[in-house]
């Protein structure tokens, strides 16, 4: 209920944000604009959704994001990518490379290739620089009411309509759907990238398959996504022109791969949203399933040994999660889910040793480095933890919570002013932005806190300044 009331008013948090920008009678929407627009935008979703924002979730979408960016060329900007815990069926391109999803939209993806496809062509719409042509082809007069239509377009659902009509009462056009043509140049660029990752661009057919079913059923109030993204039928036929040219080659690209990664990636975010009864019903309805593969019901087993973990039950998500262990021996992913479960339950012991043999196999993963860091500051190994936070938070600097457990060490060691600054950083991805200056401020009165990290604090209190213009 806090949430719902939050996100009703967050269109006056964004109308603040947006009200004392810089207004020109005739608007040029340049790339320093789309920056200050898209990181105003960033804070203000910060604000009024949960972030799905940890190691295991980020890695995964954002290595996809950077797969199509290498076959993508130069871009502007440098791109993030966040998944946002929201049953409404949206994604979207901000500007300077934002690209959210929400999970409502990840419910209804059977394949990485969905995913990939819409990733293909949000980048799409980014790198051709629509969002800035339609504004530069509308009314805006500033970036403030440009600020709103972007929020509209970002927080959907009920909040749409009161901050569409906050932009309308400012007389300022809110046209900031798509094109036909702006879909078709995006959805060619999304299919032709899809082809240089060798992925089959059958899952754009199956995305905008989804997008024509949920139009259709919900014809009456369709969601944010296809009103900024219209006319699936037509896109769908397109793409299916384009599949019938490249049939002999496309059949090449037809994977056998039943999608473990995908299929988890999932699952997690479904086992961690809100409301959760929907997504146990239909694990169970997989499991009873006679027809359903091996496949299917091992990766159903593993969604509900993820929602026994949220609920508490480690006894019964570790009973089920060890039968998938054993369909998918060498996941070396399912290792570190074996170890989050053993810190959880208090066997610490247990965890260490699976977590420090899973890093063994890939260094790389930051869910295991940051739940080993965990266990290491919960046991009284500070500076090892310390170290593991570090490369997680330099691997993902915006991600909030290591912040809070840096800033746990640094209180123990009595660094009050280190501890005043990790407290800033953790409030201020978390966009808190009020709570972050008081706590940076307080860290710059620290007499023992580096020049260094006094330069850090004078940076980010200047970057709360701009937010806050």
């Amino acid at each position: 209920m806090k949430q719902v009331y939050l996100r009703k008013i967050v269109w006056i948090i964004v109308a603040v944000f947006f009200q004392f920008s810089i207004v020109s009678p005739c608007f040029s929407f340049s790339i320093g604009d789309e920056r200050e627009v898209g990181e105003k935008l960033l804070y203000s979703v910060r604000s009024a959704f949960i972030l799905k924002d940890d190691p295991d979730i980020t890695q995964y979408v954002s290595k996809l994001g950077k797969d199509v960016l290498e076959v993508a060329g130069i871009q502007y900007f440098d791109y993030h990518f966040f998944v946002i815990d929201d049953k409404e069926f949206n994604a979207f391109a901000a500007p300077s490379g934002l690209i959210f999803f929400h999970s409502g939209l990840i419910g209804t993806m059977n394949s990485e290739d969905e995913l990939v496809s819409v990733i293909a062509h949000e980048i799409g719409h980014i790198y051709k620089r629509h969002l800035a042509s339609r504004v530069e082809t509308g009314t805006y007069s500033g970036i403030a009411s440009l600020g709103l239509a972007l929020a509209a377009i970002a927080f959907g659902g009920a909040t749409a309509p009161v901050l569409l009509t906050g932009a309308l009462a400012a007389g300022q056009s809110v046209n900031l759907h798509f094109s036909r043509q702006n879909e078709e140049e995006a959805d060619l660029l999304a299919y032709g990238w899809m082809k240089k990752l060798g992925r089959n661009p059958e899952g754009q057919v199956k995305m905008l398959e989804s997008m024509r079913r949920i139009s259709r059923y919900r014809s009456e109030k369709p969601p944010q996504y296809l009103l900024t993204h219209p006319d699936p039928e037509a896109r769908l036929h397109y793409i299916q022109s384009l599949l019938d040219i490249d049939y002999a080659s496309n059949a090449e690209r037809i994977s056998t791969n039943e999608d473990f990664e995908f299929i988890r990636f999932k699952y997690r975010i479904l086992a961690d949203v809100r409301d959760t009864d929907l997504f146990k019903n239909y694990l169970a309805t997989v499991l009873a399933d006679s027809r359903a593969t091996p496949f299917s019901k091992s990766m159903a087993k593993y969604g509900l040994s993820q929602l026994a973990k949220n609920e508490n039950d480690y006894v019964r998500s570790m009973e089920l999660l060890l039968e998938v262990i054993a369909f998918f021996p060498d996941k070396n992913i399912l290792k570190i889910d074996k170890g989050v479960i053993e810190f959880l339950s208090g066997k610490l012991v247990e965890s260490e040793m699976t977590l420090r043999t899973a890093l063994r196999i890939d260094t790389s993963d930051l869910y295991a480095a940051f739940t080993l860091a965990k266990l290491l500051s919960r046991t009284g190994r500070s500076a090892e933890a310390e170290q593991y936070f570090q490369t997680v938070s330099y691997q993902i600097p915006e991600y909030s919570q290591v912040y809070f457990e840096l800033g746990q060490i640094a209180a123990k060691n009595n660094q009050s002013g280190l501890a005043a600054l990790y407290l800033g950083k953790f409030d201020l991805y978390g966009g808190k932005l009020k709570l972050a200056e008081q706590s940076l401020r307080n860290a710059l009165r620290d007499k023992t806190l580096s020049e260094k990290n006094k330069n850090e604090a004078r940076m980010l209190l200047k970057k709360i300044e701009l937010l806050n213009k």
